[in-house]
């Protein structure tokens, strides 16, 4: 009886063993159309910390389905869990260009009543699709207000700091 057990639970050393030599050695998955990313970010904007995972956790996406800017997406690809990696990331692969077509000049009575709109504040405008869009009031004359639709960060070159967690 105990000679059966000690073959028992040297069986189940040897499975232990060879079980944490498969994981040891096992190769991390790397990031691919379709694989289920979890990171860490800190973004900054000319010097700024505009956005950040700290304190929220880690950001989760599906790389190739335009979850995030293509810029990104881009020099995530081939990361694996655990790489650190600085990523600038241009704005034309970003938030896009700022386009001076996009700041209208709309009357103010096109607005609601009860909004006392002042420059700098944003307003929020619902698109055909129903998707909520940003909209940056530049300046507000007496009967007209001057909008930007341009997104906030259109025109900026983006940096950044990022930390694989998983790859699935």
């Amino acid at each position: 009886m105990k000679m059966a057990r000690r073959i028992l639970w040297l069986g189940l050393v040897i499975m232990v063993l060879m079980g944490a030599q498969q994981v040891k050695g096992a190769k991390k998955m790397s990031i691919k159309d379709g694989s289920k990313v979890s990171f860490e970010y800190t973004l900054t904007v000319d010097g700024e910390v505009v956005d950040t995972s700290k304190g929220r956790g880690p950001f989760e996406y599906t790389q190739g389905t335009g979850q995030i800017i293509p810029g990104l997406a881009k020099q995530l690809a081939g990361m694996k869990a655990g790489d650190e990696k600085k990523i600038t990331v241009s704005p034309e692969e970003g938030y896009g260009v700022f386009n001076p077509e996009a700041v209208k000049e709309i009357p103010k009575t096109s607005l609601p009543p009860d909004v006392n709109v002042k420059p700098g504040m944003y307003l929020q405008m619902k698109t055909n699709t129903g998707q909520q869009v940003p909209i940056r009031v530049t300046d507000v004359k007496e009967d007209a207000v001057i909008l930007d639709l341009n997104h906030p960060l259109a025109g900026k070159t983006l940096e950044f700091d990022v930390k694989i967690v998983s790859v699935q």
